[in-house]
């Protein structure tokens, strides 16, 4: 993987770019950075360029100076491109990254953007789970211990070290903020506006973005297909890298502009 590094708006990121062939520009998972995914992303450099950043905050790209939300992502995705002049691509995202591309798609296009022509969605994160009456319970008596641990806070850290998930324990204060930034948004609202051909490729062993997610996102985009692995989980795309990047390299030509101009769809 030939790896680089680049300024963007005063952040130094690392990413990798290979191959030639249509753009692919791939955004990874909760902090897990690109290197993670070199068994999807070489096969798919076979025969397309492949981009793929460490985001912000993971891998060996800084971090940034205060928590982002997901259009901070989308501003950073479109800046690199824009950087490398990347002027039209797929984009291809696993769980957080599927979230940033969801964000990425819902809004109205911002000037100096690459064009995309499709997407391809690995376990997407952004929609927001179905909880009961248990999980409400818990987050209001862990909302009620933190406002009496106010005086106190180092029983403060401790206490919101033990409520938070392993993401949350393991992260930065800066990338805490994020994730709690990004946990709080629903992207549910955005997938009728996805206006390009999608594809949605899920484990149904998936527990951290389960095949629930999958229908409904498949049921709110206007053009969707999904493709089910069996037995699969979350990390689909890197354990059965060789069946995913079949898929998605049949998706990819049928979804984009080829040099001298047709459409393929």
């Amino acid at each position: 993987m030939p790896i680089r590094f680049v300024e963007i708006d005063g952040l130094k990121v690392r990413y990798s770019d290979e191959g030639q062939g249509p753009n692919l520009l791939f955004l990874h998972g909760w902090g897990a950075g690109f290197e993670a995914y070199k068994p999807l992303l070489g096969r798919l450099a076979e025969h397309h360029r492949v981009v793929a950043p460490d985001l912000p905050g993971a891998g060996a790209s800084q971090e940034p100076a205060a928590p982002w939300d997901a259009a901070d992502y989308v501003r950073f995705a479109q800046a690199l491109a824009a950087r490398i002049g990347l002027t039209e691509a797929v984009l291809i995202g696993h769980s957080h990254g599927g979230r940033i591309i969801l964000k990425w798609m819902g809004a109205p296009p911002a000037p100096g953007a690459p064009r995309v022509d499709s997407v391809v969605l690995f376990a997407a994160a952004g929609l927001r789970p179905r909880r009961g009456p248990a999980y409400y319970a818990r987050v209001y008596a862990y909302k009620a211990a933190k406002w009496l641990l106010r005086p106190w806070p180092r029983a403060l850290e401790r206490l919101r070290s033990r409520a938070g998930s392993a993401d949350y324990r393991a992260a930065s204060p800066v990338m805490r903020g994020t994730l709690s930034k990004l946990l709080a948004e629903d992207m549910a609202p955005l997938l009728p506006r996805i206006g390009v051909p999608a594809l949605l490729i899920w484990g149904d062993a998936d527990t951290a973005t389960p095949l629930a997610d999958a229908e409904r996102m498949k049921a709110r985009i206007p053009d969707a297909g999904l493709v089910v692995l069996s037995g699969a989980d979350h990390w689909a795309c890197v354990r059965e890298a060789a069946r995913c990047h079949r898929i998605v390299t049949v998706f990819v030509r049928d979804t984009t502009t080829d040099n001298n101009g047709s459409d393929h769809r």
